[in-house]
């Protein structure tokens, strides 16, 4: 795969020729950067160069939708207000303050008010961010319609300096997808429209960076690496795979799981010839899914020749998991992984300095053949209107995107989510895997004219694959008895040796954990929540791999946080009575590798509610579905979820946030501060004492003496160390004196009260401190 730095050279050498299209008259030169390494103009980047060599770069990247005139014309005009002399007296170190994104804006609109407009948002958004066109607002950016007046009257004295070749373009005609069409309802046309101008948004911004990297930064700019092609990744792909299978003994082969995986795998290569859409991977947990979807990717974008694979995950739990077997099939330098919790200095220690540099680089514009990334930062960029965030979007177009675990898409959003799923499919060339042991109800039907037309099943009988799968054995709870007490239960987890046990709540997981570690005072008691920082979460979850790997006593005590992907395998586990979905996840965490001994789960009715919302509206669901079904559900019935997502989604608002009504009004503003996938109540981070995070805060406090602050990447190496708590604990430590605000917003224990962060349970909660208020004189 070509990286778009050499393109770029390409492109270079193709401008060069343009010359001075100002034939007959004398024009001052004009510059887009400085060097801070030479004061003399004659080393500087020539703003015709730079909007040429932009224009040639953003037409690229915007073939894959349609639209290369589009992106030529946005690159061409998006810097026109540099060539203001006031702008040029600036660069050569005058205080002037003048901004030069608004006048390609005016100029688009001067030559066509509707599609100019459109033009507009684009290039007046290239540094602030797209905007509202009408609509205002605090920590909002100047409104679209108030920028193309303030640069109206400016135009006229600038455009006599721009070169006549630039300045004579015209706005281009919509591309064919976007034209009106009569049984295309307004809304619907607007939103098309919307999502559209968003991937011209992203072209121009990454244009623009990549342009502006190679001129001022070029050492930086040729670290973006070379990747293996989609045909290479297949390759090593099948190798690993058929390695795998080699390394098992007969025996093993033919064990019913490992038949079963066999099946899924066979089904997967065999269905990545079928045309690009939706498509469905229902198969139960333990089935191989990792795997064997990543073939499917592969081959279908080797066929259909897509660009890139991008694995979208929900928790950060299991992204890291789920990397590294990538990482062993198909080669580190190839898997980018973009997620909030990445750790530089452990991703050199494990990869080196350069591919960690490469991959921070492709980050930015996922510009690399496998991306593995998160549902929050996968759908928050394509509704965002923040520059940094939809860099990316251009290179989604024309790729394999695997939605693992899609039954955890927040309901709240899910009209936007699908709207969004259904252009990628149908106008930028995309194909969609909705990944899942516990399949969501997304396909089309009446009263849910929002869901999916047609969805390709991978798995055509996957009712089959379940009954063979079926490895465990329920227990449900009688829902007219009293709610089991907590002290009860920990008698229950402590009389197993093996078990996982899974609550609703943070606070629950805590005071479980710490009845049953009094139980068994001479054994370890696991304990998992987000209540633990990122980085201290994985050292648990490797420890407790070791310890199932050895054989060895192992109760673990968690959140939900688990319950979707993670591959542990436990004999006997106990669930809290919440949604269906939930349930049969935690499961999956229970005798996974099929042994002949049935696992055992438990699920019983906590003495605490799930938390508000989905998951207290999933319980109340499943207690119906099992008081209609005499108690128990035959977990193994597919249509059992397709019923119990129906009554789940009948019952809600799946448009909760006000998405849709704000993106047809090209509110883009608005809808990136109202789209947020993170449950309301989490709104303030805490950075914590675990590990080796006192030496990065000790930097971080250093640097902000600093006349720029602290650096992006101080910043960013505390993300492993941060925690998000409710208002209420946060006030508890504030009014305490136990926090310190260490950057804007960013807050972490000051001594005394460190030891607040316990080594097995996390931070004190809320509810803790105003129970034992005492905890905070330590």
């Amino acid at each position: 795969m070509r990286c778009f730095h050499a393109i770029y050279y390409n492109y270079r050498i193709r401008c060069a020729s343009l010359g001075n299209h100002d034939r007959g008259r004398t024009v001052t030169e004009f510059y887009a950067h400085t060097l801070e390494t030479s004061p003399d103009p004659a080393d500087w980047q020539r703003l015709q160069t730079h909007l040429s060599e932009t224009a040639n770069l953003a037409q690229h990247f915007t073939k894959a939708f349609d639209s290369s005139d589009w992106g030529y014309i946005a690159g061409l005009w998006h810097d026109l207000g540099k060539y203001h002399p006031d702008f040029q007296r600036r660069l050569r170190g005058e205080r002037i303050a003048i901004e030069h994104s608004g006048a390609g804006a005016a100029l688009a609109f001067s030559k066509h008010e509707e599609l100019g407009t459109f033009l507009g948002f684009i290039i007046a958004g290239h540094h602030a961010g797209l905007a509202n066109y009408i609509q205002s607002g605090p920590g909002l950016p100047s409104p679209l319609k108030e920028r193309l007046r303030c640069n109206r009257d400016s135009l006229g004295g600038l455009l006599e300096n721009v070169p006549i070749f630039i300045r004579e373009q015209t706005v281009p005609s919509l591309p064919g997808f976007l034209l009106a069409r009569p049984d295309v309802p307004t809304g619907v046309q607007r939103r098309k429209i919307e999502f559209w101008i968003r991937f011209l948004f992203s072209a121009l911004i990454d244009a623009d960076r990549l342009n502006t990297q190679s001129f001022c930064d070029p050492d930086k700019a040729k670290l973006r690496g070379e990747f293996a092609s989609i045909t290479e990744l297949r390759e090593r792909l099948d190798t690993a795979i058929d390695n795998k299978i080699e390394d098992v003994s007969l025996e093993a082969r033919f064990t019913t799981l490992n038949l079963a995986r066999s099946e899924v795998l066979n089904a997967c290569r065999e269905a990545a010839s079928e045309k690009s859409g939706f498509f469905s991977l229902t198969v139960p947990t333990g089935g191989g899914k990792t795997l064997s979807a990543m073939s499917f990717a592969l081959r279908h974008a080797e066929c259909h020749a897509l660009r890139r694979v991008i694995v979208v995950i929900p928790y950060t739990s299991i992204i890291e998991q789920n990397a590294e077997v990538y990482r062993e099939a198909l080669g580190t330098e190839n898997i980018v992984e973009h997620h909030s919790n990445l750790d530089f200095d452990s991703q050199v220690q494990r990869q080196g300095a350069e591919v960690t540099l490469q991959h921070q680089l492709a980050a930015e514009n996922w510009d690399a053949p496998i991306i593995v990334t998160t549902t929050v930062q996968f759908f928050e960029s394509l509704f965002s209107n923040r520059t940094s965030r939809c860099r990316k979007l251009h290179n989604i177009a024309r790729s394999v995107i695997i939605l693992d675990e899609v039954q955890t898409l927040r309901r709240e959003y899910l009209q936007s989510i699908l709207d969004a799923l259904k252009q990628l499919v149908l106008n930028y060339g995309c194909s969609v895997v909705l990944s899942t042991a516990t399949p969501p109800a997304l396909a089309k039907r009446d009263r849910f004219n929002e869901g999916i037309d047609f969805i390709h099943p991978i798995i055509k009988e996957p009712e089959i694959l379940y009954k063979l799968l079926e490895r465990v054995d329920y227990e449900w709870p009688d829902l007219d008895a009293p709610a089991v007490e907590w002290q009860t239960l920990a008698v229950d987890v402590a009389n197993e040796t093996r078990i996982l046990a899974i609550v609703h709540r943070r606070d629950d997981a805590c005071a479980l954990a710490r009845l049953v570690a009094e139980l068994k005072q001479d054994d370890p008691i696991y304990h998992l929540s987000a209540l633990m920082c990122p980085a201290h979460r994985l050292k648990v979850l490797e420890k407790i791999r070791e310890q199932l790997a050895s054989g060895n006593v192992c109760r673990v005590v968690s959140t939900q946080l688990v319950e979707a992907g993670v591959d542990f395998d436990f004999p006997v586990v106990y669930r809290a009575l919440g949604g269906l979905d939930s349930m049969v996840q935690a499961a999956g965490r229970c005798n996974r590798e099929g042994s002949p001994e049935r696992g055992r789960v438990v699920i019983f009715v906590a003495p605490t509610q799930p938390p508000r919302g989905m998951p207290t509206q999933g319980m109340e669901k499943t207690m119906s579905l099992l008081r209609e079904y005499g108690g128990s559900l035959d977990t193994t019935d597919v249509g059992i979820f397709e019923t119990y997502f129906r009554m789940l989604y009948h019952t809600g608002n799946l448009d909760g946030a006000n998405i849709q009504p704000l993106r047809e009004q090209l509110n883009f503003a608005t809808v990136g501060r109202e789209f947020q996938l993170i449950e309301d109540g989490f709104t303030q981070t805490i950075v914590v004492p675990y590990g080796d995070a006192p030496i990065r805060i000790a930097r971080v406090r250093r640097e902000t003496a600093l006349p720029q602050g602290p650096s992006k990447a101080a910043k960013r190496a505390l993300q492993p160390f941060t925690i998000q708590i409710y208002p209420s604990a946060y006030a508890n430590l504030d009014r305490a004196g136990a926090l310190e605000e260490i950057v804007d917003g960013v807050f972490t224990l000051t001594a005394p009260y460190s030891n607040l962060y316990d080594s097995v349970y996390g931070l004190l909660s809320g509810d803790e401190l105003k129970a034992n208020p005492a905890a905070l004189h330590v």
